[in-house]
């Protein structure tokens, strides 16, 4: 489904400042797979999914998408393929507009351009209201309200429903739960594994949340200095625990997680 062949990125090169953020990726991402990605500030783990996204461009390597080589393919092309949820809940919507045209402007990437966003069918709307029905947080009688008037947690549901609301080939989840409040969060995150599972989606899913990576999904990477450093396996995944997982990064890496935020989330 995705595969990343020797993929690098630095920024601020030949200054004193450059900084390796991606170094010889080489990643294989077989489809259905759900990997959680865990990693200390800098890892490189929001490069990764830039680069994957198309948001920006590597240095070097490929990255290819079912098959097809998109390394330098630009990021609203990719976006009818590739499904992304950022950490910011405003992100991702459009706040003056309706919940149902932001719904709309989601649905239009299954024509592909062909229709034109000012027809918004009668079918096009009963689809939608099943669609948000399935939520469960009576929006579907609210299609005409402004989604900035939404809460966080509303705004974030709207989104991984518009992220998937055509089903994408691979869906990108940037931290999607972490500036919601504990019980908003745990909804979203049994919200995303049904969306999910439904789907059969093929999904990549950052998280600061140490118990979570190794509990959600088939996988775990865990990345430092722009590598990969671990990646454990359904199998590797089964029984383990927190404690193990940081001693397996010590051995791994030669030092601790140094990401306090990811501590005291365990």
């Amino acid at each position: 489904m995705l595969e990343m062949r020797n993929v690098c990125k630095s920024f601020y090169r030949g200054t004193i400042n450059e900084r390796k953020a991606l170094n010889n990726i080489d990643l294989k991402v077989e489809k259905g797979d759900f990997i959680t990605i865990i990693g200390s500030n800098g890892a490189g783990k929001s490069t990764l999914f830039n680069c994957i996204s198309g948001n920006i461009l590597p240095d070097s390597g490929k990255v290819l998408l079912a098959g097809k080589d998109v390394t330098y393919e630009k990021e609203y092309v990719r976006a009818k393929e590739i499904g992304r949820l950022f950490q910011d809940p405003l992100k991702g919507t459009a706040p003056h507009m309706t919940i149902e045209e932001n719904l709309a402007l989601a649905y239009l990437r299954a024509d592909f351009g062909k229709r034109t966003f000012s027809r918004i069918s009668k079918a096009d709307r009963e689809f939608f209201y099943e669609k948000i029905k399935t939520l469960d947080l009576g929006l579907e009688e609210r299609l005409d309200q402004q989604v900035g008037s939404l809460s966080g947690g509303q705004r974030q549901a709207l989104t991984l429903l518009m992220a998937t609301i055509v089903p994408p080939k691979l869906l990108l989840l940037d931290e999607h739960t972490a500036a919601l409040d504990p019980a908003t969060a745990e909804k979203i995150m049994t919200l995303t594994e049904k969306i999910v599972k439904e789907q059969e989606t093929t999904c990549l899913m950052i998280t600061h949340n140490l118990s979570q990576a190794i509990s959600v999904g088939n996988r775990t990477l865990m990345m430092e200095h722009g590598r990969i450093a671990l990646d454990l396996d359904e199998k590797v995944r089964k029984d383990l625990t927190v404690e193990e997982l940081l001693r397996m990064f010590k051995e791994k890496t030669g030092r601790f997680l140094d990401n306090d935020r990811m501590l005291l989330e365990e």
